[in-house]
């Protein structure tokens, strides 16, 4: 009677364990899942300039510049980041509300600035 207690136990402990690696790896494969986004600023430009995400989704966005330091600014998320030519600057984030979201370049680049804009949209 106690070995087959002790039979029982190993194989319960065993499903768990099993069930705990199969959480495991599927919150590893949701991670590689994570979203790269390249933006490119130049004057008075970001290509793309509408960014459109998903609500929870992990996303990393990669900014270069082709000529002049560049800023990247989304007050709505809190985020900011220098934009520096021959680097590549990134913000990682997950949005957390819905909605239409203006960003802009935080930095004066030239006469023109005041246009580069574009909107992260999140759904």
């Amino acid at each position: 009677m106690t070995m087959a207690i002790n039979n029982k136990r190993r194989l319960l402990l065993a499903g768990a364990g099993a069930g705990g690696l199969a959480i495991t790896a599927a919150a590893v494969i949701a991670q590689t899942q994570e979203r790269v986004i390249k933006v490119v600023a130049k004057k008075f430009d970001f290509t793309p300039g509408e960014i459109r995400l998903k609500k929870n989704q992990p996303v990393t966005l990669e900014f270069t510049t082709l000529d002049v330091v560049m800023g990247f600014a989304l007050p709505e998320f809190g985020l900011r980041a220098d934009i520096l030519p021959g680097t590549t600057a990134r913000i990682r984030f997950t949005p957390d509300k819905v909605g239409q979201f203006p960003f802009h370049c935080d930095i004066f680049c030239g006469s023109g600035h005041e246009s580069m804009t574009g909107t992260v949209i999140v759904s």
